[in-house]
């Protein structure tokens, strides 16, 4: 059967029903900034050059079309580490594209310029400035001070054959005149690019629509063909959400990072923001580098992956509660794997190169367990069975394999 037949016919789908958003795929990009705003979370450590370079194949394979490769302007390691990865792009003829960061100084642009030139790549430069009032009072910046800037390092970067992003950063808490200032700065110099950013996690999805929209419609007056960014933070837990509003807005390209890692708590997670547009029918990029993408992040920044982590998290596709388990074996008892992996699962496991798993525990059914034991190859005997489940009733967790197969290998004998 196919997937349309299937959802069309076993799942009345509420998200789409009288719904204005985009249906059908739609032309959107993605950044990956694990590299950069991901390492700037407090808690990580940085990973070699080696696990950078692993991570930047693999943000290639699931089809995203940029990555920040670091703001060499922040040190010597900084920048060699995105000579590095800019070099095994251009070595590697990878379809991913370099950017980086960049204050609005020349003395930070001048880093990105050396590494294009010298590895004979483009390579985007973001220069980004501070926004909204607040910052601007607390920095004791002038505006006349932020455009000369701005004008500045933009028109240095273009002068050299360097495309730009202009990001202001907190742009959902600027007011509409500094954007129109700045932005024409940025424009008027060469900027290919405007970046919208929730820096502080502030926006509401209604209030990054009200954002979006404005932006689009300063553009259409400027007469002026750029691209839009949005770059969310989750402070208050809204990043998808806020990124889902963006894209419903128009913005042409979003910024994430694998498993969310940034500044504070973090950064819109890529890879649940992939996984959502899938289901959506947004895009069909192959996911099924998914979790060794966020995996291997998690390995190399030394952020635990927590278990219930959406989608990669080890329990995301698992289950030991009876009626669950009982649900998920009755459908592939019908020989139907596209049944069996949406009866409890609003993620399909196989979309990520996953499956579904039923374990034994005390809220188990000794379904579980008969399951459990044709599952490892292991008669289920009446007596095993019963010794399993009486078992797991008492325990006040989940049995682990090598508990199960102490208790077959004592009934056995």
């Amino acid at each position: 059967m196919s997937d349309e037949k299937d959802i069309g016919e076993l799942i009345y789908d509420w998200n789409t029903e009288g719904n204005s958003s985009p249906s059908g795929l739609i032309d959107i990009e993605f950044d990956d900034e694990t590299l950069r705003d991901g390492l700037q979370s407090p808690s990580v450590q940085d990973p070699t050059i080696g696990q950078k370079k692993e991570l930047l194949h693999l943000m290639e394979e699931l089809g995203i079309h940029t990555a920040d490769v670091g703001l060499p302007g922040a040190g010597p390691r900084a920048r060699e580490d995105v000579l590095a990865l800019v070099k095994e792009i251009a070595d590697n003829k990878m379809n991913i594209t370099p950017n980086c960061a960049a204050r609005t100084l020349i003395a930070d642009v001048t880093p990105v310029v050396e590494i294009s030139q010298k590895v004979g790549l483009p390579v985007e430069v973001c220069t980004f400035i501070g926004s909204s009032p607040i910052r601007v009072y607390a920095e004791e910046w002038t505006l006349e001070k932020m455009v000369s800037h701005t004008v500045e390092s933009v028109s240095f970067a273009v002068k050299e054959g360097l495309p730009v992003m202009f990001v202001t950063e907190d742009t959902v808490r600027a007011t509409p005149d500094t954007l129109k200032t700045l932005f024409d700065a940025a424009i008027d110099s060469g900027a290919a690019r405007l970046c919208l950013c929730d820096t502080c996690g502030h926006a509401t999805p209604e209030g990054v629509k009200n954002l979006v929209n404005w932006t689009r419609e300063y553009l259409k007056s400027k007469d002026v063909d750029l691209k839009l960014d949005w770059h969310g933070h989750r402070d208050r837990g809204l990043a998808l959400p806020n990124a889902l509003a963006a894209i419903e807005a128009g913005v042409d390209r979003v910024h994430g990072t694998a498993m969310g890692i940034g500044e504070r708590i973090g950064n819109l997670p890529m890879d649940t923001l992939l996984v959502n547009l899938r289901l959506l029918g947004l895009i069909n990029n192959d996911l099924t580098k998914l979790p060794e993408y966020v995996q291997k992040t998690s390995e190399y920044t030394g952020i635990p992956l927590p278990p219930n982590y959406p989608v990669i998290g080890e329990d995301a596709f698992r289950t030991a509660t009876g009626v669950h388990a009982a649900a998920v074996i009755k459908a592939e008892s019908k020989g139907d794997d596209w049944l069996a992996d949406r009866i409890y699962s609003g993620v399909p496991a196989g979309m990520v190169g996953r499956h579904q798993t039923i374990d034994i525990g005390p809220m188990s059914g000794k379904s579980n367990v008969i399951y459990w034991l044709n599952n490892n190859n292991i008669e289920p005997s009446d007596e095993l069975v019963d010794e399993l489940f009486r078992i797991a009733k008492e325990s006040d967790r989940i049995l682990t394999k090598d508990e199960i197969m102490t208790v077959v290998e004592r009934v056995s004998n």
